[in-house]
Formats: structure tokens, C-alpha cells, sequence
């Protein structure tokens, strides 16, 4: 082969490998583009299925309002319901200073309302009877949402206690103790009304162990009763060959 036709050979290949590479681009482009065009078809539907949801959230939480009612109603007939609620929830009895152990004996009843379009937030709402700590018969604590639903800032700093955390409005945001009483608590208070003590459960333990204790010396003493009454019995037959 000449030089000369081995650098026309040269040449040919590098401008096949430009053209390709240009056609290449072009496909990335185009493929590119549609993709776009996809996604805008998926966040068209993505915000249509969060309206769909919105409206069903909305009419079920309109449906729970009268069974909502008549549980609190029937949590009325149940001396403490709350604070022992309350006590036995891990996150809010690490803020349960003695006074607000005290101070929650006198809550009767607590409400979590949904702001109509829910989105935007929620109020925590606190009924006390009379009482020596505080003249508010009602404690409320709003949380306000964004557009997305999401919460509008966010406590970092834990509180130092359970009604510094609920009388401070400084921060209208949501925050983890808000969320655990609206998305734990409420939803299911009598789930945490009925944990066991653990103190209960270990004296339990102990007077069953205690019961077994008992129950192998009995056994013990009726094993040995047993071996007497053999022994007694061995030295009847000894006797009576003695008098023959």
C-alpha cells in the first residue's frame, strides 16, 4: 500500500468517527428530550393522584369525626387515661418531669384536628379539670405545613419539658413530639393505655417462681413420707417373722 493511499484511508476512518460521534450526540439529544417529555406526563400524574388522595383523606377524616367523639366520651369514664397514656410512651415520658406527671393527672381529654385542607397543618388540643398548676382550661398547639405538606421549619432543640414544649409558640412549625402525639398517639391511645407495667410483670414472675418453689418441696416431702411409710412397713414384716 502507498503512503499516499494510507493517508487517504486515515482520513476516511476519522471522519466516519466525527460523523458517528455527531449522530451520537444528536440520539442523546433526541433521547434527552423525550425523556423530559415523559417525566412531565409522570409529575402530570403524580399531581393528579396527590389531589385524588387529598380528597379521599379529606372525606375519611370527616367519617372518623363521630368515632373520634365517642371514644373520647368513653376515655371520660376511665380515671388517668391520659397520663398513663402518656407515661407509658417511651418519646413522651423522657419529657415527663414529676410536676407534669402531676399537672396531667387533672387532663381529661385530648382532641387532634386536622386543618380542613390537611395539608396545611394540624392543633393539638389539652382539657384539664380545675386545677393548682395552670387557670387555662384548654391548652391548644398549632403546626403549620407548606404547599407539599411537609413541615414549615423544624425544632431541633429538645425541650426541657413536656408544658415548656406545649405553651411555647415560638415556633409555629411541626416538631418530632407534635408528630408522635398526631401520628402515634391519636390514632391509637388505648394501645399505650394498656402496656404493662414491667414492675407488674417481674413481681409476677417472681411469685410464679416463688409458687414452683413451693410446689418441688411438696413433692419433696411427699417423696420422703412415701420412703417412711416403706421403711415402717419393712420393719412390720421383720417383727412378725421374729414372732414365728
Amino acid at each position: 500500500m502507498s503512503a499516499s493511499a494510507a493517508k487517504v484511508s486515515k482520513k476516511e476512518l476519522n471522519s466516519n468517527y466525527d460523523g458517528a460521534d455527531e449522530t451520537s450526540e444528536k440520539e442523546q439529544q433526541e433521547a434527552i428530550e423525550h425523556i423530559d417529555e415523559v417525566q412531565n406526563e409522570i409529575d402530570r400524574l403524580n399531581e393528579q393522584a396527590s389531589e385524588e388522595i387529598l380528597k379521599v383523606e379529606q372525606k375519611y377524616n370527616k367519617l372518623r369525626q363521630p368515632f373520634f367523639q365517642k371514644r373520647s366520651e368513653l376515655i371520660a369514664k376511665i380515671p388517668n387515661f391520659w397520663v398513663t397514656t402518656f407515661v407509658n410512651h417511651p418519646q413522651v415520658s423522657a419529657l415527663l418531669g414529676e410536676e407534669d406527671e402531676e399537672a396531667l393527672h387533672y387532663l381529661t381529654r385530648v382532641e387532634v384536628t386536622e386543618f380542613e385542607d390537611i395539608k396545611s397543618g394540624y392543633r393539638i388540643d389539652f382539657y384539664f379539670d380545675e386545677n393548682p398548676y395552670f387557670e387555662n382550661k384548654v391548652l391548644s398547639k398549632e403546626f403549620h405545613l407548606n404547599e407539599s405538606g411537609d413541615p414549615s421549619s423544624k425544632q431541633h432543640e429538645e425541650p426541657e419539658s413536656f408544658f415548656t414544649w406545649f405553651t411555647d409558640h415560638s415556633d409555629a412549625g411541626a416538631d418530632e413530639l407534635g408528630e408522635v402525639i398526631k401520628d402515634d398517639i391519636w390514632p391509637n391511645p388505648l394501645q399505650y393505655y394498656l402496656v404493662p407495667d414491667m414492675d407488674d410483670e417481674e413481681a409476677e414472675g417472681e411469685d410464679d417462681d416463688d409458687e414452683e418453689g413451693l410446689e418441688d418441696i411438696d413433692e419433696e416431702g411427699d417423696e420422703d413420707d412415701g420412703e417412711e411409710d416403706e421403711d415402717d412397713g419393712d420393719d412390720g414384716e421383720d417383727d412378725e417373722g421374729e414372732d414365728d
